[in-house]
C-alpha cells in the first residue's frame, strides 16, 4: 500500500514536471514567434514597397544613345533597385496578352512608348521622395512624362505605419500575459511543495539554504522550455524559408540569434524570479495558513 501510494505520488510530481515544462515551452513559442513576425515585418514591408514601379515614358525622338545613357545612370543612383527597359513593342505584346487580343490591328499602329521601369529601393518609396525623383528625371527633354501609382504608396505606407504600430502593443500585451502564465505555472509547482518548504524551516534549515534547489530547477525547466520553444521556432523558419524564399529570412543569423537568446533569457528569468518571491511567499507563512 506504501510502495503503491510512493509510485502514484511519483508520476503526479512527474506530471507536474512535465506539464510546467510544456507550459512554459509553448508560452515561449508564442513569444518567439511574435517576435519573429516583428523581425521580419520590415522585410516584408520592403518587399512590397520594392515591386512598386517607377515608369519613365520616353518620347518617340530619343536617341538610343540617350536611352542608354539615362537608364545607366538611374540604374547607378543611390535610390534604385533596378532598371529595365521595355521597348514599345514589348508593351504592345504585353498588352495584347492582358486584354486578349491585338489592339493594334485595329489601331493600325502602336500607340504606347518606350519606357524604362525603375524599381526603387524600399526606404525612398515614399510620396516626397517618388515626387522629387520624378521631378529630376523630367529635366531630361528626352522623357515624354513620369508615372507612378501615389495613392497606393500613400496608403501603402500608412498601412505599414498602423501595423507596426499595433504589432509593437501586441507584442508588449503577449509579453505580460507570458510572464503571467510562465509564473502562474511555476507558483503552483511551488504550491505542491508547501509543506516539504515548512518542514524543512522546522527542522532549522535556512531560507536560502530551502530556496536554492527550487530556483534550480525552475532555471532548467526554463531552459528545457526555452529549449523547446526555439525548436519549434526553427522548424517555423524553416517553412517560412520554403514557402517564401524572397524574404530570406533564414539569412538573418544575427537577428534569429538575438530572437533565441531572448527567448531562452525571458524564460530562465521568469522562471526563476517567479520561483524566487513564490518561496518566500511560503516561507513566510505560519504553518497553520498553509492550508489556505
Amino acid at each position: 500500500m506504501s510502495r503503491s501510494f510512493e509510485k502514484f505520488q511519483k508520476r503526479r510530481l512527474i506530471s507536474s514536471y512535465v506539464s510546467a515544462i510544456v507550459s512554459i515551452g509553448l508560452v515561449l513559442f508564442l513569444l518567439g514567434f511574435l517576435g519573429l513576425i516583428l523581425m521580419n515585418s520590415k522585410k516584408v514591408a520592403d518587399h512590397f514597397k520594392e515591386h512598386i514601379a517607377l515608369t519613365i515614358f520616353l518620347k518617340d525622338d530619343a536617341r538610343s544613345v540617350e536611352i542608354e545613357q539615362l537608364q545607366q545612370t538611374v540604374q547607378l543612383a543611390d535610390y534604385t533597385k533596378s532598371a529595365v527597359f521595355v521597348s514599345k513593342e514589348q508593351a504592345a505584346e504585353e498588352h495584347s496578352a492582358l486584354i486578349g487580343e491585338n489592339f493594334m490591328e485595329f489601331l493600325g499602329d502602336n500607340p504606347l512608348k518606350n519606357s524604362i521601369d525603375v524599381f526603387l529601393l524600399a526606404d525612398y518609396v515614399t510620396a516626397d521622395e517618388v515626387e522629387n525623383i520624378k521631378n529630376e528625371l523630367l529635366q531630361n527633354n528626352f522623357i515624354d512624362s513620369v508615372n507612378y501609382d501615389k495613392p497606393l504608396i500613400v496608403l501603402l505606407n500608412d498601412n505599414i505605419k498602423k501595423i507596426s504600430f499595433w504589432a509593437l502593443v501586441i507584442s508588449m500585451v503577449f509579453l505580460i500575459i507570458a510572464i503571467i502564465l510562465i509564473n502562474h505555472s511555476i507558483r503552483l509547482s511551488v504550491y505542491a511543495k508547501r509543506f516539504t518548504i515548512k518542514t524543512m524551516q522546522l527542522v532549522g534549515a535556512t531560507k536560502s539554504f530551502i530556496r536554492a534547489p527550487f530556483v534550480r530547477q525552475s532555471l532548467f525547466f526554463g531552459s528545457i522550455g526555452g529549449v523547446l520553444a526555439l525548436l519549434g521556432l526553427l522548424g517555423v523558419v524553416w517553412t517560412l524559408n520554403q514557402y517564401f524564399p524572397e524574404l530570406n529570412i533564414i539569412s538573418d543569423v544575427q537577428g534569429l540569434l538575438w530572437l533565441s537568446l531572448f527567448v531562452l533569457g525571458t524564460g530562465v528569468l521568469i522562471s526563476g524570479l517567479s520561483t524566487y518571491f513564490a518561496t518566500r511567499r511560503f516561507l513566510n507563512l505560519r504553518s497553520d495558513e498553509l492550508y489556505y
